[in-house]
Order: structure tokens, then C-alpha cells, then sequence
């Protein structure tokens, strides 16, 4: 049994997305430990308990959200790792979600809706929205699409979001303007679930159509903002809870010595999870909507093209064709697509093995899913269920 540790958490447990950072940081310890964790409820933005260095931590697990905080968890003299990523402190370092990732997932899911219009809402001057809402539309410019922006509010730090969030409410009827004047039906990408939550109840008050009109997706995965949501809001999850776990091996390594810790790690986040708020598929040939929600239900039966195209009564080059220009690829290739996230939706939730995923997700063998997984996503199976699982199946 190894040393027994005392580690300092510094992260707030007012909304779920710090809850889920503490749940992993409790599972690496319960894993590696014996660790002793100093934990008090707090905000984002609550200072550095005065009791931290009469305590004498080995080491820090903090989000830091200025520069002062920085200092202060700097002045304690330990390792330490930032969960935030702001970089107030260069010297400490962060993990962090990719917010590439999550930006690329956002647009992913708003063009398997057979959107083509998007905007995407956010909070001006916070760096985290920022970076989402230049991610999105470097995404979506490079398909050939433009996004409309909206912004209100803003502080240059995150320990200003929670009086952000609180502004911005009052700006229903502005958004409410600014949705309806947009080209419809579009797909909105939401800096945040409580973003997402605003522009929700903002189209139930003034009467916007939602998925119909306005399709919304935001990122947490709170569960309790997404079911409170009218409709039900569909969600990036950032994998926070992998995130607490790294960031606590980190941290374990760096009071071990055992390792130089690099300055930036980020964390691909788990995936979309589809809720009503984005259940729409805008698309304007009929039967290719029909034959996309027959894919949908029936790929992983091991459904052929030759047998979607007799199916809906066209030669299987015309059903290409029409794919081709409603969809942007073919018939074939959604057939693929819908498999391949079958396996990613096995590989995260189940423990089944690589060669029952092969068949539950309509693939004859092995490695051909292999090979085709690799070569779309550039990562085996194998190396994806561990860096996306979440930590209880890990």
C-alpha cells in the first residue's frame, strides 16, 4: 500500500458538470488511493478555504478562475493540476475537454438532421464560448455552410458565468427576435445546457417550433437542465468524469515524480445524446427522409442498398443519386454510418466483446468493422472504449 495522500479539491459542486468532475477524481482514489480528499461545497468563483495550508495538502485539484486564485494555489508550494484551463496559472497544468471535439460532435449531429441553416448562441467574452462558437463555424464553413451568431453578456473570466447566465435571461424577447428572424428550419448549437435552456423556454414563450422550426443541442449533459427542458434537450457529454479521473492520475504521478506532466491534456468528450429538442430530419425528397429513417431503424440488421432501393421503388443508382444531392454522400455510406455508431454507442455502454459489437452492429466480420472504424475515426476499437468508457464500467 503506497503513501497515504491528502489532496486538496478546489472545485465547485453547485452544477453537475463539477459533480462529475468529483465523481471521477472519487473513483481514481478509490482505485490508487489511499488518498484523503479535503472537499467543501462551493461555487466556481468561491476563494481559497483558509484552512488549505494550516491542512498541508501533497497536492491540489483546483479550477482556477482568475489570477488571484492562481496565485493563492501557487503560494501552497504542492503539485497541483487546473481542471478549468483558463492558463491564469501557465506553470500549473490543465486537463480539459477538447473543445474541437465537442464543437465538431455539435455539428455532426445538426447535419445528421439534414439541417442546412445554423447559428449557434453564446455568451460574449467568456473564453469557453468563444472557442465553441470558432470551432463550430471553422466546422461548418469548411462544409460550406454559414452560422449565424448570437451573443449578450460577458465577463473576461469564469468567475463571472454564474451573473452571466443570470443577465442573459432577461434577454428573452432580443432572442426571441433573433430566432425568428433566422432562415428556417435551422439547427442551433448552444455554448452550454443552461444556453440551451434559455433558447428552449424562449421558443415555448413566443411560440418558435421546436425541433420543427429551431433544433437545439448544447453541451454538459446535465441531466437536470436537459429533462427540465421543453422539450428535452439533446447534449454533448464532455466526459467529466474522465476528465476528474486523468487529471487525478496526473496529479498522482506528479507528486510520485515518476513522470513530467504535460502543460495542456485534452479529453475527447463521449459523445451526443440525443434528446427531442434535435429530433428532426429536415430534408426535402420525401422517400430519401423515409429511406434515412428505415437506415436508422435497420442498418445494423444488415439491411443492402439493392434492397433500400426496391424497397422505395428506385434502381439503386437513382437512390445514390438522390442521397447524393439531399444528403451529401450515398445511400451506402449512411448504412455505414448509422453501423459505426452502433459500435461506438457498444463499445462506451456495454462490455461486450469486440467480436459481439462486429455482429450487433451488422458487420460479417471482425475486421472489416475494424479497419472501417480506423480508417474514419483514426483510432481502433479497442483504443476508443478506453478513452471514452465512463469511469463505473471502466
Amino acid at each position: 500500500m503506497g503513501r497515504h495522500l491528502r489532496i486538496g479539491l478546489l472545485i465547485e459542486s453547485s452544477r453537475d458538470y463539477g459533480r462529475k468532475l468529483l465523481q471521477g477524481i472519487a473513483a481514481y482514489s478509490k482505485a490508487h488511493g489511499p488518498w484523503t480528499l479535503y472537499y467543501q461545497e462551493r461555487a466556481i468563483d468561491a476563494p481559497m478555504p483558509p484552512a488549505m495550508r494550516r491542512w498541508r495538502p501533497d497536492g491540489l485539484l483546483v479550477r482556477i478562475v482568475d489570477a488571484r486564485f492562481g496565485r493563492a494555489v501557487q503560494c501552497l508550494g504542492v503539485p497541483a493540476v487546473d481542471l478549468l484551463g483558463q492558463r491564469f496559472s501557465p506553470r500549473i497544468p490543465t486537463v480539459i475537454p477538447d473543445q474541437v471535439a465537442l464543437a465538431n460532435l455539435a455539428a455532426e449531429h445538426l447535419l445528421e438532421c439534414g439541417l442546412r441553416q445554423f447559428a449557434y448562441v453564446g455568451f460574449g467574452k467568456v473564453q469557453f464560448s468563444d472557442q465553441r462558437r470558432d470551432f463550430f463555424r471553422e466546422y461548418m464553413q469548411a462544409k460550406g455552410f454559414q452560422v449565424h451568431v448570437f451573443e449578450s453578456g460577458g465577463f473576461a473570466h469564469a468567475s463571472g458565468l454564474c451573473q452571466i447566465e443570470e443577465d442573459t435571461a432577461q434577454h428573452g424577447k432580443e432572442l426571441a427576435a433573433w430566432l425568428s428572424a433566422l432562415p428556417k428550419p435551422v439547427g442551433v448549437f448552444a455554448c452550454n445546457d443552461i444556453r440551451a435552456y434559455q433558447i428552449l423556454s424562449v421558443c415555448g414563450e413566443y411560440g418558435i417550433a421546436v425541433p420543427d422550426d429551431v433544433a437545439v443541442v448544447g453541451v454538459d449533459n446535465d441531466l437536470m437542465l436537459c429533462n427540465l427542458s421543453d422539450p428535452p434537450l439533446s447534449s454533448v457529454d464532455p466526459n467529466a468524469e474522465r476528465i476528474g479521473y486523468e487529471a487525478a492520475g496526473m496529479l498522482h504521478r506528479m507528486i510520485d515524480g515518476s513522470a513530467p506532466a504535460p502543460a495542456q491534456n485534452l479529453i475527447a468528450p463521449a459523445g451526443v445524446v440525443s434528446r427531442q429538442s434535435s429530433d428532426i430530419l429536415a430534408i426535402a425528397d420525401r422517400e430519401v427522409a423515409d429511406a434515412i429513417r428505415y437506415i436508422r431503424r435497420h442498418a445494423c440488421d444488415g439491411v443492402s442498398t439493392g434492397a433500400l432501393a426496391e424497397r422505395f421503388g428506385m434502381s439503386r443508382r437513382s437512390l445514390e443519386r438522390r442521397f447524393a444531392r439531399h444528403v451529401g454522400h450515398s445511400a451506402t455510406e449512411e448504412v455505414a454510418r448509422v453501423q459505426l455508431r452502433r459500435v461506438k454507442e457498444l463499445l462506451v455502454g456495454t462490455d461486450l466483446s469486440l467480436e459481439e459489437v462486429t455482429r450487433e452492429a451488422g458487420f460479417s466480420h471482425l475486421s472489416s468493422m475494424h479497419r472501417l472504424f480506423k480508417n474514419t475515426f483514426a483510432i481502433t476499437p479497442g483504443n476508443y472504449r478506453k478513452s471514452r468508457r465512463p469511469i463505473s464500467m471502466a
